[in-house]
């Protein structure tokens, strides 16, 4: 099923509350999986920094896993991947060229939403070939996973928690995954029944997500927003809502501290403050913003 924008504003309110749940890394653990084996190694192909593989991927999966800037878009983060490599000493003495991205960053800085979409479009009104490039790898890393990646089940106590959800609130996905990986993942997990929507990047912004398909319709103190990355409490904190954290490596503690703990209290309105600002600190702990190397 393909969702739209029209989805998430019309979504029916069957519950007072509502919690928006991310996907990859949060609800499947599949975020490192990816990361490794597709996303990484399409960036030393596509632009044959094989003599810096080694710093490319170390700064790669800095950027993407143990970060804070983990779970950001797939493009934001290769541009921040690049602005790291271009620093560090033994790419500088390698002497190996890192790509010419100034089109890449005018495109992110444009305020488009990104996505594979918006990119083409983008490439068929310019003709630039910096970004046929990014494009090429975007959509090289979506063929190798749909063509390559097994099936990877839900964390036990992310479907445990699901089905606790859709008792006493609505749900939908937001992710900045492509909609068809998601849609993906869900179906052959068969877990899609649980959720109303599920939006990916197709579809905006996770603050965007949040905002279509909540306004109107529940108080700030009744939406919760599930995720692993920092990009998740923002686009909460955007919204006036609620952030519950997966935190990175302790996936399954964490949902079934949310099944036992947290949930009720969202869920009783005793969420809000010392409680949640506890549990987000703990998080942020987790994710630096300077590298093991700097």
């Amino acid at each position: 099923m393909k969702y739209t924008k029209d989805d998430l504003r019309n979504l029916l309110a069957h519950h007072s509350s509502i919690v928006c749940i991310d996907s990859d890394g949060c609800v499947f653990n599949s975020m490192a999986v990816k990361q490794k084996d597709f996303f990484h190694g399409q960036i030393v192909s596509q632009w044959n920094l094989e003599p810096i593989e080694q710093y490319v991927r170390e700064t790669a999966e800095f950027v993407n896993l143990y970060s804070h800037w983990r779970g950001t878009n797939r493009f934001l983060a290769l541009r921040r991947t690049f602005d790291m490599l271009a620093k560090r000493p033994e790419v500088i003495e390698s002497r190996v060229n890192l790509p010419e991205y100034t089109s890449m960053v005018n495109f992110i800085d444009s305020g488009i939403p990104l996505g594979n979409p918006t990119l083409e479009a983008e490439i068929e009104k310019t003709g630039d070939s910096d970004l046929k490039e990014w494009l090429e790898w975007s959509l090289a890393i979506n063929a190798d996973i749909s063509a390559n990646m097994g099936q990877i089940p839900p964390f036990e106590h992310a479907l445990i928690s699901l089905k606790k959800i859709q008792e006493y609130s609505d749900a939908i996905v937001v992710s900045q995954t492509p909609a068809e990986a998601l849609v993906k993942e869900w179906n052959e997990n068969n877990i899609e029944h649980y959720i109303s929507v599920i939006a990916g990047q197709e579809l905006g912004t996770k603050s965007e997500h949040i905002q279509m398909a909540t306004e109107g319709k529940y108080k700030p103190k009744d939406i919760l927003m599930i995720g692993d990355a920092p990009g998740d409490g923002r686009a909460a904190k955007d919204n006036k809502s609620l952030f519950f954290p997966i935190n990175p490596g302790y996936e399954e503690e964490s949902w079934e501290r949310f099944h036992t703990e947290a949930y009720p209290r969202f869920i009783e309105h005793t969420y809000k403050g010392k409680y949640e600002q506890q549990l987000i600190s703990e998080f942020e702990a987790l994710l630096p913003e300077t590298p093991p190397w700097a």
